[in-house]
Protein backbone atom coordinates (compact mmCIF):
# COMPACT_ATOMS: atom_id res chain seq x y z
CA UNK A 1 0.00 0.00 0.00
CA UNK A 2 3.09 2.52 0.39
CA UNK A 3 3.61 1.95 -2.93
CA UNK A 4 0.21 3.97 -3.85
CA UNK A 5 1.32 7.33 -2.35
CA UNK A 6 4.78 7.33 -3.87
CA UNK A 7 3.36 6.54 -7.24
CA UNK A 8 0.96 9.24 -6.90
CA UNK A 9 3.18 11.74 -5.82
CA UNK A 10 5.18 10.86 -8.92
CA UNK A 11 2.33 11.65 -10.97
CA UNK A 12 1.85 14.88 -9.35
CA UNK A 13 5.36 15.77 -10.23
CA UNK A 14 4.86 14.52 -14.10
CA UNK A 15 2.03 16.70 -14.19
CA UNK A 16 3.52 20.20 -12.64
CA UNK A 17 6.58 20.07 -14.33
CA UNK A 18 6.61 21.94 -17.77
CA UNK A 19 3.41 23.37 -16.55
CA UNK A 20 2.72 26.53 -18.43
CA UNK A 21 6.54 27.14 -19.40
CA UNK A 22 7.24 28.47 -22.90
CA UNK A 23 10.75 27.40 -23.49
CA UNK A 24 12.27 28.56 -26.79
CA UNK A 25 13.54 27.13 -28.75
CA UNK A 26 12.53 23.59 -28.35
CA UNK A 27 15.49 21.91 -30.42
CA UNK A 28 18.41 23.35 -31.40
CA UNK A 29 21.87 23.05 -33.41
CA UNK A 30 25.41 23.87 -32.59
CA UNK A 31 28.98 23.99 -33.39
CA UNK A 32 31.48 23.60 -30.90
CA UNK A 33 31.99 27.23 -30.15
CA UNK A 34 29.03 28.67 -31.08
CA UNK A 35 26.24 30.18 -28.47
CA UNK A 36 23.19 29.47 -27.57
CA UNK A 37 20.06 31.68 -26.26
CA UNK A 38 17.48 29.74 -24.22
CA UNK A 39 14.44 31.95 -22.88
CA UNK A 40 11.73 30.34 -20.57
CA UNK A 41 8.96 32.06 -19.78
CA UNK A 42 5.94 32.11 -17.36
CA UNK A 43 2.95 34.18 -17.21
CA UNK A 44 3.72 35.34 -13.84
CA UNK A 45 6.22 37.37 -11.75
CA UNK A 46 9.17 35.26 -10.83
CA UNK A 47 12.08 35.44 -7.88
CA UNK A 48 14.46 32.94 -9.24
CA UNK A 49 15.78 31.08 -12.04
CA UNK A 50 17.85 28.37 -12.91
CA UNK A 51 19.52 26.43 -15.82
CA UNK A 52 20.77 23.13 -15.92
CA UNK A 53 23.07 22.98 -18.67
CA UNK A 54 25.23 19.32 -19.62
CA UNK A 55 25.36 18.21 -15.88
CA UNK A 56 25.73 21.58 -14.63
CA UNK A 57 23.10 23.86 -13.03
CA UNK A 58 23.65 27.48 -13.06
CA UNK A 59 21.90 29.91 -10.78
CA UNK A 60 21.16 32.94 -13.17
CA UNK A 61 20.78 36.82 -11.81
CA UNK A 62 20.45 39.44 -14.05
CA UNK A 63 23.22 41.75 -12.78
CA UNK A 64 25.72 38.85 -12.81
CA UNK A 65 27.26 38.83 -16.52
CA UNK A 66 30.27 36.47 -15.84
CA UNK A 67 30.76 33.30 -16.91
CA UNK A 68 29.68 30.65 -19.82
CA UNK A 69 26.15 30.76 -18.56
CA UNK A 70 24.31 34.56 -18.03
CA UNK A 71 21.00 35.28 -17.39
CA UNK A 72 19.07 37.09 -20.29
CA UNK A 73 15.67 38.25 -20.95
CA UNK A 74 13.42 40.79 -19.50
CA UNK A 75 13.55 40.40 -16.20
CA UNK A 76 12.05 38.22 -13.25
CA UNK A 77 9.47 40.30 -12.59
CA UNK A 78 8.37 39.92 -16.30
CA UNK A 79 8.29 36.17 -15.85
CA UNK A 80 11.08 35.18 -18.42
CA UNK A 81 14.08 33.11 -16.76
CA UNK A 82 16.61 33.20 -20.07
CA UNK A 83 20.13 32.18 -20.21
CA UNK A 84 22.85 32.67 -23.14
CA UNK A 85 24.90 29.80 -23.12
CA UNK A 86 28.30 30.55 -24.63
CA UNK A 87 30.92 28.33 -25.98
CA UNK A 88 29.48 25.61 -26.50
CA UNK A 89 31.02 22.44 -25.79
CA UNK A 90 30.84 18.63 -27.04
CA UNK A 91 29.63 17.30 -23.22
CA UNK A 92 26.74 20.01 -22.89
CA UNK A 93 25.23 18.08 -26.18
CA UNK A 94 21.62 16.97 -24.75
CA UNK A 95 19.05 18.33 -22.85
CA UNK A 96 18.73 22.14 -21.23
CA UNK A 97 16.41 22.54 -18.72
CA UNK A 98 14.94 25.75 -16.84
CA UNK A 99 13.94 25.41 -13.16
CA UNK A 100 11.24 27.83 -12.01
CA UNK A 101 9.02 28.61 -8.92
CA UNK A 102 5.37 27.95 -9.27
CA UNK A 103 2.43 30.48 -9.09
CA UNK A 104 1.08 28.84 -6.35
CA UNK A 105 2.33 25.85 -4.11
CA UNK A 106 6.21 24.93 -3.25
CA UNK A 107 7.09 22.17 -6.66
CA UNK A 108 8.63 23.77 -8.34
CA UNK A 109 8.31 23.47 -12.32
CA UNK A 110 10.43 23.09 -15.17
CA UNK A 111 10.99 22.99 -19.12
CA UNK A 112 13.54 21.20 -21.17
CA UNK A 113 14.96 21.70 -24.97
CA UNK A 114 17.08 19.51 -27.01
CA UNK A 115 20.72 20.88 -27.85
CA UNK A 116 22.81 18.86 -30.43
CA UNK A 117 26.80 20.02 -30.41
CA UNK A 118 27.30 19.09 -34.20
CA UNK A 119 29.64 16.64 -34.78
CA UNK A 120 31.25 16.20 -38.20
CA UNK A 121 30.60 12.58 -40.14
CA UNK A 122 33.38 10.44 -41.04
CA UNK A 123 33.83 11.09 -44.95
CA UNK A 124 31.05 9.67 -47.52
CA UNK A 125 32.10 6.64 -49.69
CA UNK A 126 30.34 5.54 -52.62
CA UNK A 127 29.77 2.10 -53.49
CA UNK A 128 28.50 1.00 -57.29
CA UNK A 129 28.67 -2.10 -59.41
CA UNK A 130 32.54 -3.29 -60.31
CA UNK A 131 32.35 -3.28 -63.50
CA UNK A 132 34.83 -0.45 -65.33
CA UNK A 133 32.33 0.12 -68.15
CA UNK A 134 28.56 -0.56 -69.16
CA UNK A 135 26.57 -0.62 -72.61
CA UNK A 136 23.68 1.63 -73.06
CA UNK A 137 20.31 0.65 -71.58
CA UNK A 138 22.20 -1.21 -69.04
CA UNK A 139 20.31 -0.56 -65.55
CA UNK A 140 22.40 1.02 -63.12
CA UNK A 141 22.54 1.47 -59.00
CA UNK A 142 24.62 2.89 -56.64
CA UNK A 143 25.04 4.11 -52.65
CA UNK A 144 26.14 6.49 -50.80
CA UNK A 145 26.61 6.01 -46.96
CA UNK A 146 27.74 8.52 -44.78
CA UNK A 147 28.95 7.69 -41.33
CA UNK A 148 28.87 9.02 -37.79
CA UNK A 149 27.00 12.70 -37.67
CA UNK A 150 25.63 14.71 -35.13
CA UNK A 151 22.94 15.23 -36.38
CA UNK A 152 22.97 13.39 -39.46
CA UNK A 153 24.50 14.37 -42.92
CA UNK A 154 22.70 16.07 -45.72
CA UNK A 155 23.13 13.76 -49.14
CA UNK A 156 22.78 15.56 -52.87
CA UNK A 157 23.81 13.99 -55.99
CA UNK A 158 25.15 15.32 -58.80
CA UNK A 159 25.66 14.15 -62.68
CA UNK A 160 28.29 15.55 -64.37
CA UNK A 161 27.40 19.42 -63.27
CA UNK A 162 23.76 19.34 -62.65
CA UNK A 163 21.64 17.86 -60.04
CA UNK A 164 19.88 14.63 -60.03
CA UNK A 165 16.72 14.64 -58.73
CA UNK A 166 15.29 11.57 -60.46
CA UNK A 167 15.33 7.83 -59.35
CA UNK A 168 16.52 9.14 -55.81
CA UNK A 169 15.63 6.22 -53.03
CA UNK A 170 14.43 6.95 -49.56
CA UNK A 171 17.31 8.23 -47.16
CA UNK A 172 17.96 5.36 -44.58
CA UNK A 173 18.97 6.60 -40.35
CA UNK A 174 20.77 4.16 -38.57
CA UNK A 175 22.63 4.30 -35.06
CA UNK A 176 24.58 1.60 -32.56
CA UNK A 177 23.08 1.44 -29.28
CA UNK A 178 23.21 4.02 -27.07
CA UNK A 179 25.08 6.50 -29.33
CA UNK A 180 23.34 9.38 -31.15
CA UNK A 181 25.69 9.71 -33.64
CA UNK A 182 23.81 8.81 -36.84
CA UNK A 183 25.11 6.90 -40.45
CA UNK A 184 22.94 7.92 -43.41
CA UNK A 185 22.11 6.06 -46.39
CA UNK A 186 20.77 6.58 -49.64
CA UNK A 187 20.88 5.00 -53.12
CA UNK A 188 19.78 6.07 -56.44
CA UNK A 189 19.17 4.20 -59.82
CA UNK A 190 18.97 5.17 -63.16
CA UNK A 191 19.02 3.44 -66.85
CA UNK A 192 21.99 4.69 -68.88
CA UNK A 193 22.61 6.34 -71.95
CA UNK A 194 25.35 7.71 -74.04
CA UNK A 195 24.89 11.06 -72.68
CA UNK A 196 26.02 9.45 -69.23
CA UNK A 197 29.11 8.56 -71.51
CA UNK A 198 32.20 9.70 -69.35
CA UNK A 199 30.27 12.07 -66.58
CA UNK A 200 30.98 12.00 -63.20
CA UNK A 201 28.83 10.33 -60.48
CA UNK A 202 29.60 12.61 -57.46
CA UNK A 203 27.57 11.70 -53.90
CA UNK A 204 27.91 15.21 -51.52
CA UNK A 205 27.87 15.25 -48.01
CA UNK A 206 26.71 18.47 -46.04
CA UNK A 207 26.93 18.99 -42.57
CA UNK A 208 26.65 21.89 -40.03
CA UNK A 209 30.14 20.70 -38.45
CA UNK A 210 31.60 20.89 -41.30
CA UNK A 211 33.15 23.89 -43.37
CA UNK A 212 32.64 22.84 -46.84
CA UNK A 213 31.14 19.63 -48.22
CA UNK A 214 32.92 16.47 -48.59
CA UNK A 215 32.34 14.30 -51.82
CA UNK A 216 32.94 10.44 -53.04
CA UNK A 217 32.85 10.40 -57.04
CA UNK A 218 32.88 7.56 -59.28
CA UNK A 219 33.05 8.55 -63.20
CA UNK A 220 30.64 6.65 -65.74
CA UNK A 221 31.79 4.65 -68.67
CA UNK A 222 28.88 3.85 -71.32
CA UNK A 223 29.66 1.85 -74.73
CA UNK A 224 27.08 2.46 -77.61
CA UNK A 225 27.53 2.02 -81.20
CA UNK A 226 28.10 4.44 -83.66
CA UNK A 227 24.98 7.41 -84.38
CA UNK A 228 24.35 9.94 -86.49
CA UNK A 229 23.73 13.79 -84.92
CA UNK A 230 21.59 15.09 -87.82
CA UNK A 231 18.60 13.67 -89.46
CA UNK A 232 18.66 10.71 -91.57
CA UNK A 233 18.88 11.25 -95.13
CA UNK A 234 21.61 12.11 -97.22
CA UNK A 235 24.00 14.94 -95.95
CA UNK A 236 25.14 17.37 -97.86
CA UNK A 237 28.16 19.41 -98.09
CA UNK A 238 28.03 23.21 -99.10
CA UNK A 239 30.86 25.65 -100.33
CA UNK A 240 33.09 23.80 -102.32
CA UNK A 241 34.72 25.24 -105.61
CA UNK A 242 35.68 23.35 -108.63
CA UNK A 243 39.41 23.11 -109.13
CA UNK A 244 40.07 23.40 -105.64
CA UNK A 245 40.32 20.67 -102.96
CA UNK A 246 37.79 19.71 -100.74
CA UNK A 247 36.82 18.27 -97.63
CA UNK A 248 33.69 16.30 -96.62
CA UNK A 249 33.15 16.47 -92.70
CA UNK A 250 30.99 13.74 -91.07
CA UNK A 251 30.63 14.25 -86.65
CA UNK A 252 29.48 11.33 -85.10
CA UNK A 253 29.08 9.46 -81.71
CA UNK A 254 30.59 6.17 -80.44
CA UNK A 255 32.07 4.68 -77.87
CA UNK A 256 34.45 2.61 -78.35
CA UNK A 257 35.91 4.27 -81.19
CA UNK A 258 34.82 3.75 -84.79
CA UNK A 259 36.40 2.70 -87.96
CA UNK A 260 35.38 4.97 -90.76
CA UNK A 261 35.30 3.46 -94.36
CA UNK A 262 34.10 5.61 -97.24
CA UNK A 263 33.10 4.12 -100.69
CA UNK A 264 33.78 6.26 -103.79
CA UNK A 265 32.59 4.71 -107.00
CA UNK A 266 34.21 1.12 -106.81
CA UNK A 267 36.82 2.71 -104.57
CA UNK A 268 36.43 1.94 -100.78
CA UNK A 269 38.95 3.50 -98.41
CA UNK A 270 39.75 2.65 -95.27
CA UNK A 271 40.93 5.51 -92.41
CA UNK A 272 43.47 6.55 -92.23
CA UNK A 273 44.64 5.45 -95.75
CA UNK A 274 44.72 7.15 -98.93
CA UNK A 275 43.33 5.79 -102.60
CA UNK A 276 45.92 4.30 -104.89
CA UNK A 277 44.77 6.70 -107.70
CA UNK A 278 45.76 9.50 -104.86
CA UNK A 279 42.72 11.27 -105.85
CA UNK A 280 40.76 10.16 -101.92
CA UNK A 281 42.52 10.46 -98.72
CA UNK A 282 40.72 9.31 -96.12
CA UNK A 283 41.92 10.49 -92.23
CA UNK A 284 41.60 8.84 -89.02
CA UNK A 285 38.39 9.75 -86.65
CA UNK A 286 39.38 12.67 -84.61
CA UNK A 287 38.08 12.62 -81.43
CA UNK A 288 36.61 15.74 -80.62
CA UNK A 289 35.87 14.38 -76.67
CA UNK A 290 32.87 13.21 -74.82
CA UNK A 291 32.29 10.80 -77.75
CA UNK A 292 32.19 13.17 -80.56
CA UNK A 293 34.62 11.81 -83.88
CA UNK A 294 35.01 14.35 -86.82
CA UNK A 295 35.67 11.73 -90.23
CA UNK A 296 36.97 13.37 -93.04
CA UNK A 297 37.41 12.40 -96.53
CA UNK A 298 39.95 14.65 -98.25
CA UNK A 299 39.51 15.45 -102.21
CA UNK A 300 42.83 16.25 -104.08
CA UNK A 301 40.83 18.61 -106.73
CA UNK A 302 37.32 18.70 -106.93
CA UNK A 303 35.89 17.97 -110.72
CA UNK A 304 32.27 18.11 -112.26
CA UNK A 305 31.62 14.67 -112.06
CA UNK A 306 32.80 14.95 -108.25
CA UNK A 307 29.54 16.93 -107.55
CA UNK A 308 27.62 14.51 -109.35
CA UNK A 309 28.21 11.21 -107.33
CA UNK A 310 27.14 10.39 -103.86
CA UNK A 311 29.74 9.41 -101.45
CA UNK A 312 29.17 6.50 -98.81
CA UNK A 313 30.55 6.41 -95.38
CA UNK A 314 30.25 3.45 -93.42
CA UNK A 315 31.13 3.81 -89.69
CA UNK A 316 31.29 1.04 -87.25
CA UNK A 317 32.87 -0.37 -83.55
CA UNK A 318 32.32 -3.39 -81.96
CA UNK A 319 28.40 -2.74 -80.84
CA UNK A 320 26.83 -1.68 -84.49
CA UNK A 321 27.46 0.33 -87.18
CA UNK A 322 26.16 3.19 -89.22
CA UNK A 323 25.85 4.49 -93.18
CA UNK A 324 25.52 7.75 -94.54
CA UNK A 325 25.09 9.25 -98.02
CA UNK A 326 27.14 12.72 -98.96
CA UNK A 327 26.81 14.84 -101.41
CA UNK A 328 28.78 18.01 -102.41
CA UNK A 329 27.79 21.44 -103.81
CA UNK A 330 29.56 24.45 -104.69
CA UNK A 331 26.71 26.39 -103.82
CA UNK A 332 26.54 28.33 -100.63
CA UNK A 333 24.36 26.75 -97.57
CA UNK A 334 21.44 28.08 -97.92
CA UNK A 335 20.18 30.31 -94.94
CA UNK A 336 16.85 28.93 -93.17
CA UNK A 337 15.01 28.32 -90.28
CA UNK A 338 15.23 24.42 -89.32
CA UNK A 339 11.76 23.51 -88.59
CA UNK A 340 11.36 19.85 -86.29
CA UNK A 341 8.55 17.63 -86.50
CA UNK A 342 7.03 18.96 -83.85
CA UNK A 343 6.75 22.35 -85.48
CA UNK A 344 5.69 21.72 -88.36
CA UNK A 345 2.68 19.85 -86.55
CA UNK A 346 1.57 22.60 -84.70
CA UNK A 347 1.48 25.50 -87.43
CA UNK A 348 -0.75 22.72 -89.66
CA UNK A 349 -3.05 22.63 -86.67
CA UNK A 350 -2.93 26.15 -86.21
CA UNK A 351 -4.12 26.10 -89.89
CA UNK A 352 -6.90 23.82 -89.87
CA UNK A 353 -8.46 25.57 -86.17
CA UNK A 354 -8.23 29.01 -88.57
CA UNK A 355 -9.79 27.30 -91.86
CA UNK A 356 -12.35 25.58 -89.21
CA UNK A 357 -13.59 29.16 -87.13
CA UNK A 358 -13.87 30.72 -90.59
CA UNK A 359 -16.04 27.96 -92.02
CA UNK A 360 -18.59 28.33 -88.77
CA UNK A 361 -18.69 32.29 -88.73
CA UNK A 362 -20.08 31.53 -92.59
CA UNK A 363 -22.14 29.37 -91.67
CA UNK A 364 -23.46 31.22 -89.28
CA UNK A 365 -24.05 34.13 -91.17
CA UNK A 366 -25.40 32.15 -93.84
CA UNK A 367 -28.21 30.66 -91.65
CA UNK A 368 -28.58 32.95 -89.02
CA UNK A 369 -27.48 31.09 -86.05
CA UNK A 370 -25.39 31.39 -82.92
CA UNK A 371 -24.47 35.25 -82.86
CA UNK A 372 -26.65 36.10 -85.93
CA UNK A 373 -29.89 34.67 -84.69
CA UNK A 374 -31.79 38.09 -84.14
CA UNK A 375 -30.43 39.42 -87.51
CA UNK A 376 -33.56 38.75 -89.65
CA UNK A 377 -35.76 39.42 -86.85
CA UNK A 378 -33.92 42.61 -86.80
CA UNK A 379 -34.30 43.39 -90.64
CA UNK A 380 -37.54 43.13 -92.00
CA UNK A 381 -36.46 43.03 -95.58
CA UNK A 382 -34.38 40.07 -94.93
CA UNK A 383 -38.11 38.44 -94.14
CA UNK A 384 -39.31 39.26 -97.10
CA UNK A 385 -41.45 42.13 -96.12
CA UNK A 386 -41.67 44.64 -98.74
CA UNK A 387 -45.60 44.74 -99.08
CA UNK A 388 -48.30 46.03 -97.84
CA UNK A 389 -49.57 42.36 -97.68
CA UNK A 390 -46.69 40.86 -96.02
CA UNK A 391 -46.37 43.60 -93.11
CA UNK A 392 -50.92 42.77 -92.12
CA UNK A 393 -49.97 38.98 -92.19
CA UNK A 394 -46.72 39.76 -89.32
CA UNK A 395 -48.97 41.76 -87.59
CA UNK A 396 -47.77 44.91 -88.39
CA UNK A 397 -49.44 47.87 -89.95
CA UNK A 398 -47.43 50.75 -92.09
CA UNK A 399 -48.55 53.80 -92.43
CA UNK A 400 -50.74 55.26 -95.37
CA UNK A 401 -47.92 57.37 -96.55
CA UNK A 402 -45.20 54.31 -96.42
CA UNK A 403 -47.86 52.20 -98.58
CA UNK A 404 -47.70 55.10 -101.22
CA UNK A 405 -44.25 54.82 -101.59
CA UNK A 406 -43.73 51.36 -101.50
CA UNK A 407 -46.97 50.99 -104.35
CA UNK A 408 -45.45 54.44 -106.32
CA UNK A 409 -41.81 52.67 -106.19
CA UNK A 410 -43.33 49.82 -107.31
CA UNK A 411 -44.57 51.25 -110.79
CA UNK A 412 -41.11 52.92 -111.63
CA UNK A 413 -39.11 51.15 -114.54
CA UNK A 414 -36.26 49.38 -112.40
CA UNK A 415 -34.41 46.58 -113.73
CA UNK A 416 -34.99 42.94 -112.43
CA UNK A 417 -37.49 43.89 -110.32
CA UNK A 418 -40.31 42.15 -108.94
CA UNK A 419 -43.06 43.90 -109.46
CA UNK A 420 -45.23 44.03 -112.82
CA UNK A 421 -47.17 47.13 -113.89
CA UNK A 422 -49.73 47.33 -116.63
CA UNK A 423 -50.83 50.80 -117.84
CA UNK A 424 -53.73 51.39 -119.86
CA UNK A 425 -52.09 53.76 -123.44
CA UNK A 426 -54.51 56.14 -124.08
CA UNK A 427 -54.31 56.03 -128.04
CA UNK A 428 -54.51 52.29 -128.53
CA UNK A 429 -58.18 51.85 -126.95
CA UNK A 430 -60.76 51.70 -129.09
CA UNK A 431 -63.29 52.99 -126.02
CA UNK A 432 -62.73 56.33 -124.79
CA UNK A 433 -62.21 57.26 -121.32
CA UNK A 434 -64.60 59.50 -119.53
CA UNK A 435 -62.84 62.33 -117.87
CA UNK A 436 -62.88 61.10 -113.93
CA UNK A 437 -61.00 57.81 -115.23
CA UNK A 438 -58.47 59.93 -117.53
CA UNK A 439 -55.26 60.39 -116.31
CA UNK A 440 -54.69 56.85 -114.45
CA UNK A 441 -52.55 54.45 -114.61
CA UNK A 442 -53.42 50.87 -112.91
CA UNK A 443 -50.61 49.05 -111.48
CA UNK A 444 -50.37 45.53 -110.50
CA UNK A 445 -47.96 44.23 -107.71
CA UNK A 446 -46.42 40.87 -106.90
CA UNK A 447 -46.54 40.06 -103.72
CA UNK A 448 -42.61 39.67 -102.33
CA UNK A 449 -41.06 35.85 -101.77
CA UNK A 450 -41.98 34.54 -98.55
CA UNK A 451 -40.14 32.57 -96.18
CA UNK A 452 -40.44 28.90 -96.38
CA UNK A 453 -40.95 28.49 -92.32
CA UNK A 454 -44.18 31.15 -92.26
CA UNK A 455 -47.53 30.00 -93.78
CA UNK A 456 -47.83 32.28 -97.02
CA UNK A 457 -50.40 34.81 -96.87
CA UNK A 458 -53.64 34.34 -99.29
CA UNK A 459 -53.55 35.30 -102.98
CA UNK A 460 -54.10 39.07 -103.62
CA UNK A 461 -53.49 41.56 -106.03
CA UNK A 462 -53.20 45.15 -104.98
CA UNK A 463 -53.20 48.14 -107.63
CA UNK A 464 -51.69 51.73 -107.52
CA UNK A 465 -53.21 54.50 -108.82
CA UNK A 466 -51.99 57.41 -110.67
CA UNK A 467 -52.81 60.48 -111.22
CA UNK A 468 -51.41 62.76 -114.10
CA UNK A 469 -52.04 65.67 -115.96
CA UNK A 470 -53.12 64.62 -119.70
CA UNK A 471 -52.86 68.53 -120.88
CA UNK A 472 -50.11 68.81 -123.56
CA UNK A 473 -47.62 71.72 -122.35
CA UNK A 474 -47.85 74.73 -123.41
CA UNK A 475 -45.38 76.28 -126.02
CA UNK A 476 -43.15 78.15 -125.43
CA UNK A 477 -42.86 81.57 -127.71
CA UNK A 478 -39.81 82.78 -129.18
Amino acid sequence: MAAIPALFGLLMVAVVTGQNVDITPREAVRRIGDELTVLCKVPYPIDSCRMTVGSTSYRLIPENREGDVIYTGQGLKQGECGALIKNIKEEWNGNISCVLPPQSGSIEISGTMRLLVARAPSPPHLNSPPQPAFSEGDGFTAQCVVPNGRPAAKITWFLGTEELLAGLHQSVLTSDPGSDLVTISQNVSRTLSMDDDNKMLVCRAEHEALENYMEAKRQLVVRYPPKRLDSAGTITIFGLKLGAEGRLNVTVRANPPPVAEWTVGDTRVVAPHIADNGAFTALEPLLLGNGFYNITLILSTIAKEDVERTYYLRVSNDLGRDEFAVRISTMDEPAGVELDTGAIVGIVIGVLVVLIAIFLVVLAYATDRWCFAGRRRDNPRSSGESSDTESAVGGRERSRIAQLSARMRAVLPKAKDKVQATETQMDTEDKPLSDDKKGVVYAELALGEQTATEKPPPPSTEYAEIVYNDQPPKETKE
